[in-house]
């Protein structure tokens, strides 16, 4: 397992700052840049890269759909495109990253496919489509009849989790975690919470006052969780779903500052195993997201677009439930 001081090392910063970086510390004063490195090498160290054999033989874009940010706040994307990247390495494709909005960049590029990673409107699919119609999207199916995507399967995700909790006797169990974004509808309710919602409902266990929802950073899982202690003091649920393991963070120093005791009053899991999920205290339990595996899967169907596969492939990623020391 990587270490913090092999971290520390090849970042080329000091222990502490690491682990309060990993901790998502508040007080802590370092550049976005100093960030993003101790972010990137901790994630790079957790997996070995197979090397090249070929030149290279295609030219395929990766379009972000966030503004270049996010990843800091929500290392998911980040993760994804570690495995895009490496999968491209690999099989000697030349990749070049933009930013959604930024189209007509790409259209004097000569790209041959495109991997669209995040969530993407009507317009912003028409315009990819007139770079390339070989397009992969990534955590995001707006056609399954007319693209290849590739997906994590939450809803079995989030019945796993809540079987575990009920399994353990728990039967007031919150949620914390965020919403999506469409720019036609604003805000909605993600895959996730729908499942959550409708499954407790089912168990007849389902209590609106314990869904919490915001954006998936460690201030919104702070602020969240102390929103719940406020409004609910002794009847806080016994177990919470945390949206993803960045939110986790937050939701933990939130209830330490209460001095509630996790996992022995509040039991917490997360989602994605991010490498700093290990760190924290307590080391914290978690749905493991194949991220790289997401990456991979997004260059191998383009590829076999490109070798001349004409029907939409959709690949749905399964999830792992890893129990540390923040659940029972």
């Amino acid at each position: 397992m990587t270490t913090i001081k092999e971290i520390a090392e090849k970042a080329g910063v000091s222990i502490a700052t690491v682990s309060r970086v990993l901790n998502y510390d508040p007080a802590l004063s370092v550049s976005d840049d100093t960030k993003q490195r101790i972010f990137e090498t901790a994630e790079k160290l957790s997996y070995k890269k197979k090397s090249k054999v070929k030149k290279n033989i295609a030219k395929i874009a990766l379009v972000k759909g966030d503004n270049g940010n996010e990843e800091l706040s929500d290392l998911f994307y980040m993760l994804i495109r570690f495995g895009i990247e490496n999968k491209c390495e690999q099989n000697s494709l030349h990749i070049s990253t933009f930013f959604r909005g930024n189209e007509k960049g790409m259209l004097d590029e000569q790209i041959l496919g495109v991997i669209a990673l995040g969530k993407f409107d009507d317009q912003q699919i028409s315009s990819l489509k007139k770079v390339s119609k070989n397009i992969v999207f990534v955590d995001f199916s707006p056609d399954e009849e007319k693209y290849d995507s590739v997906v994590t399967d939450y809803e079995n995700a989030i019945i796993k989790v809540l079987d575990h909790f009920i399994s353990h006797g728990h039967q007031k169990i919150g949620y914390i975690g965020g919403r999506e974004y469409d720019k036609k509808q604003g805000q909605k309710i993600n895959s996730r919470v729908k499942t959550y919602k409708s499954y407790l409902e089912e168990k007849g266990l389902f209590r609106k006052e314990n869904l919490y929802l915001s954006e998936f950073t460690a201030e919104a899982g702070f602020n969240l969780m102390n929103k719940a202690i406020r409004e609910q003091g002794g009847d806080l649920p016994t177990a919470f779903i945390i949206g993803c393991d960045t939110m986790a963070v937050g939701c933990l120093r939130a209830l330490h500052e209460a001095k509630i005791s996790v996992p022995e009053r509040v039991n917490l899991i997360g989602m994605n195993d991010f490498v700093f999920s290990k760190y924290l205290f307590p080391s914290l339990s978690t749905l493991k997201v194949y991220t790289e595996l997401m990456g991979e899967s997004a260059v191998d169907l383009l590829m076999e677009r490109l070798l001349g596969r004409k029907v939409a492939k959709k690949v749905i990623v399964p999830t792992t439930l890893k129990i540390r020391q923040s659940s029972l």
